[in-house]
């Protein structure tokens, strides 16, 4: 598989896209006002702690307070100012945060599963998923920093081997490695590309790694929460950190800078990669030269089209993202079953493209043509969780069910492609559909009911969008007219197409002001 990244960045923000086999299957976006938080790690303060939600409610200091389930605190480890009356037999030791200050803990007789948490306590914290429509950050307490080939994991002892490395001599070699130079008090995960890098390279890796470790401690120390200790790599440098191993082609950016600070970070991680780094510098845009473009309009699009003419609709709602399944202008020459399962798979293939691309998380419901045998609705399903194996992101997939319906729910970590790259609209605030002009027309009439019924005023100003005054001039019953008798005021229609085309406005004459919010 042809693998390329491409980096184009402009002053308003920067896009990431990645192509695999010259199809456009990621794509991120970020902006100097959403920079990434994911991977950041904060000495926070606890704001509120509900047994009832089994979670716990942090101050980081970045808008709302961040989300902490039980499930994602791991030891005590995370305390930092815990009470010294709060385990009698164990005193708190300077210095000694990597240690559980209750080592018995057969005798804690608290419900299963609450932590000692507590309003007002300091805790440790790392974002694992970017703040989302309103809601805040999710953090963890199971704190790692990663480098190019390790990561560290502060108060663990454990080794961890990629998956993805299938070798079982390598897996052996670098497991035996990571344990001789593993400090005490300190776990390590082997990436991917440590794959045939010898104990030097991956030694001057874990000496990085404590050095921000020993960085971050010194802040922990010395600094009262809420405050940032750690922070992440920014998108561009995390992606390339994480995503150019070997099966890239090539990384192509069109900024010098990014450049040269790409080409700076590869002479010390991998030196072997940088005859892959290019900096282009034509005048036909980057992503048009090498049709990125082309999928990246597809992706913003509700409807996606797929060669058989058949099609998806994907609709993304605050509860979950539902997608459809059409026929469209399919036409098959072998019976009903035949048609949906050709096209069943072929939109398999798709939705597993987009929900990556578009970057999907949560709940996702797929409504797929109806299928009466079994053995269909299997293929189906078996394609989609295949499709579903070349995403990074972990995905659960249910079977369909009776009514033809398969339910997913795919790890959602930052914000969806269509929240990142577009803004709500202030005419429909996000319905997608406005007031129809014979319902704003009843509005008019209503507002002008209420204000006879309370003022004697008779020459008022309507403003409305241009098309709006047309509709109300036009018909047998011109609307405007017949306010006018039934109410014995004069009304003069004033076009304004700053105004939306779901809006009006009454402006008094007399008072020489709007009137409208006032009836």
């Amino acid at each position: 598989m042809k693998k390329d990244i491409f980096i184009n960045q402009t002053h308003k923000e920067t896009r990431i896209a990645i192509h695999e086999d010259e199809v456009l299957v990621e794509l991120y976006v970020e902006k100097p006002e959403n920079i990434r938080i994911v991977g950041n790690i904060y000495k926070g303060v606890v704001e509120n702690v509900l047994p009832g939600m089994q979670a716990a409610f942090v101050d980081i200091g970045i808008g709302a307070n961040a989300f902490l389930p039980f499930s994602e605190v791991e030891g005590e480890s995370f305390l930092l100012d815990q009470d010294e009356d709060e385990d009698e037999d164990v005193k708190p030791q300077r210095g000694n945060r990597g240690r559980s200050r209750n080592q018995n803990h057969r005798h804690d007789h608290r419900r299963p599963n609450t932590p000692k948490l507590k309003t007002g306590q300091q805790i440790l914290v790392q974002v694992i998923k970017e703040p989302y429509m309103g809601k805040g950050a999710r953090v963890t307490t199971n704190i790692s920093l990663p480098g190019r080939f390790l990561v560290l994991v502060p108060n663990s002892n454990s080794i961890g081997i990629s998956r993805k490395i299938y070798n079982n001599y390598e897996r052996r070699r670098l497991r035996r490695s990571c344990q001789e130079m593993k400090p005490d008090g300190f776990g390590l995960i082997a990436r991917t590309v440590t794959e045939g890098k010898d104990d030097e390279t991956l030694g001057a890796d874990l000496n990085n790694l404590m050095d921000s470790y020993k960085r971050m401690e010194k802040v922990v120390k010395n600094k009262p929460g809420p405050i940032l200790v750690y922070k992440d790599m920014e998108t561009v440098s995390s992606l390339i950190r994480d995503l150019f191993t070997n099966d890239v082609q090539k990384v192509v950016t069109d900024n010098k800078g990014m450049y040269k600070q790409i080409s700076s970070y590869l002479k010390g991680a991998a030196p072997q990669l940088l005859d892959r780094l290019v900096h282009y510098n034509k005048k036909l845009p980057l992503f048009d030269a090498y049709n990125v473009q082309k999928g990246i309009d597809i992706s913003m699009a509700r409807k996606v089209g797929l060669k058989s003419g058949a099609s998806i609709v994907i609709e993304q709602t605050e509860a979950l993202v539902s997608i459809d399944v059409n026929s469209g202008k399919f036409i098959g020459r072998k019976d009903h079953e035949a048609n949906a399962v050709k096209i069943n798979l072929e939109a398999a293939r798709a939705i597993a493209q987009q929900l990556r691309l578009r970057d999907l998380g949560g709940l996702i419901v797929i409504d797929f043509i109806d299928m009466s045998r079994e053995d269909n609705k299997k293929k189906v399903y078996y394609e989609l969780r295949r499709e579903l194996r070349k995403d990074r992101a972990k995905v659960a997939v249910s079977y369909i069910s009776d009514f033809g319906l398969l339910e997913m729910t795919r790890q959602r970590i930052r914000l969806s492609l269509l929240l990142s790259a577009t803004e709500e609209c202030p005419v429909c605030k996000g319905r997608g559909r406005i007031m129809s002009k014979a319902a704003l027309t009843t509005q008019i009439e209503g507002w002008f009911r209420r204000f006879h019924s309370k003022k004697r005023e008779f020459r008022l100003q309507l403003v409305v969008n241009p098309e709006l005054g047309k509709f109300l001039r036009s018909g047998r019953k011109n609307v405007v007219r017949s306010i006018q008798w039934q109410h014995f005021i004069k009304v003069e229609i004033i076009e304004d197409e700053s105004k939306n085309m779901d809006e009006f406005r009454v402006i008094s004459k007399k008072q020489g002001k709007d009137i409208t919010d006032d009836y």
